[in-house]
């Protein structure tokens, strides 16, 4: 069977994916922007604000806030070390009691508060979640700088976990091969696959492991 011909900033059918943080991956930003094919001027560099919400009970289900609308992605499998991960859901606010209790918190995995309204606005979701003794709300900005190697989607960000600071690496396909491939190109070859999930408990002390570097 033909492989898919990945198109960066596009959706395709679920991916694998190898990711790291830490605080250095200068080597492997320069070989990535060495090795890349020309990519489409608007991921060349992408920046957002984002809302992580994590809870110590869940870590296969990866909740965030962008632009006002909620979107989360559950863990799928892994092989070889890569992870794939599928969407759950997208909502966007106000969002209604029924959602928030059989799908948002059901993904928490924690027990849905008493709702006593039909629907709920941003931040009466928001006053929700800090309120929670097992969530907690986490800023996220990012830089991203988005390359093609090896037909694999790649990109380094610069990352503000509240405010601290750490980089990203990644690389995705729907190919396996692809991706090992570019790990080694990368001289990424052992470094930690890591996800966003991981690096913010660890940054935010939920977690005691260290990033790769």
């Amino acid at each position: 069977m033909a492989k898919e011909e990945l198109k960066i900033g596009e959706i395709s059918k679920p991916r694998f994916e190898f990711r790291s943080f830490g605080q250095d991956f200068e080597e492997a930003a320069y070989l990535m922007g060495r090795l890349s094919t020309p990519v489409p001027r608007k991921v060349w560099e992408r920046e957002s604000d984002e809302i992580y919400i994590v809870s110590k009970t869940n870590d296969v289900n990866n909740t965030k806030i962008r632009d006002g609308k909620m979107d989360i992605k559950t863990f799928v499998t892994e092989v070889d070390g890569l992870e794939q991960w599928n969407p759950l859901m997208k909502g966007e606010f106000p969002i209604s009691a029924d959602i928030l209790k059989n799908e948002v918190f059901t993904a928490f995995m924690v027990e849905s508060p008493k709702f006593d309204k039909k629907e709920y606005t941003f931040d009466e979701f928001m006053e929700i979640i800090n309120n929670h003794n097992d969530l907690q709300a986490v800023r996220v900005h990012k830089e991203r700088y988005g390359y093609m190697v090896n037909n694999t989607i790649c990109e380094v960000a610069d990352v503000l976990i509240n405010g601290a600071h750490i980089v990203s690496v990644n690389s995705e396909s729907t190919e396996i091969e692809d991706i090992k491939k570019t790990i080694e190109d990368l001289e990424l070859v052992g470094v930690e696959n890591i996800n966003y999930l991981q690096a913010i408990k660890r940054v935010i002390g939920w977690s005691n492991k260290e990033l790769a570097n």
